[in-house]
């Protein structure tokens, strides 16, 4: 049991960590061209979020593979478990994006 909620911290930060840091590098690639960083950012963190999620899971064909054996296979905990990891990877990376909206609502304060 205690994998199991460590596994679902793993997922939920690493889904976190992607969208922040893939964004923030995407303003800081943006800056070099001498584009707005804060559009670039807030352009790439919606076409990033599924890609945080997979990242986190490791992988999308495991997750379907968890969820195949838990429908066909009646391997109902583990189905449970992959829909959690799934949910705390999806919790993640749409904490990330609200994260990037609240800097970007910021951002448009301090212009004011």
């Amino acid at each position: 049991m205690n994998n199991f909620i460590s596994n679902i911290f793993y997922s939920y930060f690493i889904a976190f960590g992607v969208m922040l840091g893939a964004c923030t590098f995407a303003g800081v690639a943006a800056m070099i061209n001498n584009h707005p960083p804060l559009k670039t950012m807030m352009d790439f963190a919606s076409s990033v979020k599924i890609w945080a999620i997979a990242t986190a899971l490791g992988g999308t064909f495991t997750s379907f593979q968890v969820l195949d054996e838990g429908v066909f296979k009646g391997e109902v905990r583990l189905m449970i478990k992959q829909i959690a990891y799934v949910l705390a990877a999806l919790l993640g990376a749409n904490l990330g994006y609200y994260t990037l909206k609240l800097v970007e609502r910021c951002g448009q304060l301090w212009t004011k």
